[in-house]
């Protein structure tokens, strides 16, 4: 167990640098780290997921904490609403010009984690990655993860989640660097 709770402070001081990385990120922008991660969230996902009920459930915060979030942002002009043309009530989220120049200047907020991986040899980090996504999809079927666009939970992954790995969508052999953690392509894997 001495090594397990090592793992678990070591995750937990990885943690606290991202927090870190990201309140320096908001302050330097007048903008909180939820705005930070939700117009981030936007850039990088499909808009069908980029509505109020969702990114709840993505940072696993209230719909309320949410809609304060998103509203700030929209009169800042970094978002814009998209109603549907169905329900007039639904909407979905998009960057603004001035959003999507925001958001290149947010992204390098992990620049100096990314530096210091690159001092890693490769087989270490191979590990570590296979160790983390492994952890991250025990913790999802469990529930302390809400949200998980991961191969292991999608309806096209085939593989024993060890060392085989397929993807049927893209009909390709995966390799464990491949396995994406967070797809845009996921689709939820039915209980058979």
């Amino acid at each position: 167990m001495e090594l397990q709770s090592k793992i678990i402070i070591g995750l937990e001081r990885i943690g606290e640098v991202f927090k870190t990385l990201l309140w320096q990120k908001a302050k330097l922008h007048g903008i909180s780290p939820i705005q930070i991660q939700i117009l981030l969230f936007i850039q990088n996902n499909n808009s069908k997921l980029s509505n109020i009920s969702y990114l709840a459930k993505e940072f696993n915060v209230t719909k309320p904490t949410v809609s304060d979030a998103v509203r700030v942002l929209v009169v800042k002009k970094y978002l814009k609403k998209n109603y549907s043309t169905i329900d007039k009530r639904k909407f979905d989220l998009r960057l603004s010009a001035s959003g999507q120049e925001l958001v290149k200047e947010l992204m390098d907020y992990r620049t100096s984690i990314s530096d210091e991986l690159e001092g890693i040899n490769a087989e270490a980090l191979e590990t570590t990655f296979k160790t983390l996504s492994k952890l991250i999809y025990q913790l999802n079927k469990k529930g302390l993860i809400q949200v998980q666009r991961t191969c292991f939970a999608c309806k096209f992954y085939d593989g024993d989640k060890e060392d085989s790995h397929h993807c049927k969508l893209l009909n390709i052999k995966l390799l464990n660097q491949d396995i994406k953690i967070d797809c845009s392509d996921f689709e939820v894997k039915l209980a058979s």
